[in-house]
């Protein structure tokens, strides 16, 4: 739900209404990335703080600085916040914007990855890593060579291999690299060099990790996602096409790739036979929620799906004071999403 409609907005009852609760109270948090390991959930989400700024199109007032991790030993079981896992302050090369984050595990060791705004005003995705999935992380000294932009998500394929999906546009500056170099022009406009309405929609990338998960094994990417007739979406297409909040997870042997359209408020999927895609749009997961972003990971624990999520219903609607949320999804037959509504209660 855009923020300019939050006023008329009756909180009580649309809380009564809404499909699950915020997860935790004690703090803000915001774009979940929920994983099961050893048997339990583990989020790691943003963490949202008033830091005072002000609220504009690069997403200023999003000036998170530290991560903690929410544990869960089920869906349905009270959620843990276990405290400080990293802070800026720790990560030698990031100056500010701690942003959605995501983390994986490999023989025994947790890697956090996660972007933030460098010195030089450019966002990049670092790494973290611990001995326990709460942290805390200790940051590779530089961030991941040739990374770019925001919201990494991390997945591993059944036979072993991790890939990195990143970008998101307007304040996360993948508009920016459109010709392979960062492009410092117009630094307070959201929306330079974004394509024209006519003209394919900017894509989001995938990488394949190496082994030790601290660095892209190959350039990255792009990822095509197609309309119905094989066609790339278009610019114009605001309620299909990539905006941020990458995601993939696998079912019945097919890959989903989960976004957020950003401006229009949908979190959206598209279906292909690879982790590199091309991917066919196949829907939409989730309807608007309060609040302006959206962002979510899909997870299976033990025989069902979930998607965590976020809204600003706790804060009666501040946009960047937000709340992570579970709620089960359902897979047709044919390979389809249900969507869901968050507030049909």
């Amino acid at each position: 739900m855009p923020e300019e409609s939050i006023e008329h907005i009756d909180f009580d009852k649309l809380n009564k209404k809404a499909i699950s609760k915020p997860l935790v109270k004690n703090i803000y948090t915001a774009d979940p990335s929920a994983h099961v390991f050893n048997g339990k959930i583990y989020i790691y989400p943003s963490h949202d703080v008033d830091a005072g700024e002000a609220f504009d199109d690069l997403g200023s007032h999003f000036a998170m600085e530290d991560y903690h991790v929410i544990s869960m030993d089920t869906v349905d079981s009270e959620a843990v916040d276990n405290g400080l896992a990293l802070h800026v302050n720790d990560v030698p090369w990031a100056e500010k914007q701690m942003w959605a984050p995501d983390a994986h595990e490999k023989n025994g060791k947790y890697y956090l990855f996660f972007p933030a705004k460098a010195y030089d005003g450019i966002f990049r995705i670092g790494v973290a890593v611990s001995n326990s999935p709460t942290g805390p992380f200790t940051a590779q000294p530089k961030p991941i060579k040739n990374s770019f932009s925001i919201d990494p998500a991390v997945f591993k394929d059944d036979d072993g291999q991790y890939y990195m999906y990143f970008g998101g546009l307007w304040g996360g500056q993948l508009q920016r690299w459109r010709t392979g170099e960062f492009n410092a022009k117009q630094p307070d406009s959201p929306t330079a060099f974004i394509p024209k309405d006519d003209e394919p929609a900017l894509l989001p990338f995938v990488a394949k990790m190496t082994d030790d998960l601290l660095e892209f094994d190959e350039k990255p990417k792009e990822i095509q996602i197609l309309d119905e007739n094989g066609n790339l979406l278009l610019a114009g297409d605001n309620d299909r096409r990539f905006f941020e909040a990458a995601w993939l997870h696998k079912h019945n042997g097919k890959y989903y790739f989960s976004y957020s359209t950003g401006d229009t408020h949908f979190i959206c999927y598209a279906i292909g036979e690879s982790p590199y895609g091309p991917f066919t749009y196949g829907g939409r997961i989730l309807n608007p929620v309060v609040g302006w972003t959206s962002h979510h990971s899909v997870c299976k624990v033990e025989d069902k799906w979930y998607l965590f999520y976020h809204d600003s219903s706790l804060s009666k609607g501040v946009t960047h004071l937000r709340s992570i949320k579970v709620a089960e999804i359902t897979h047709n037959e044919d390979g389809s999403i249900q969507t869901l509504d968050p507030y049909s209660n």
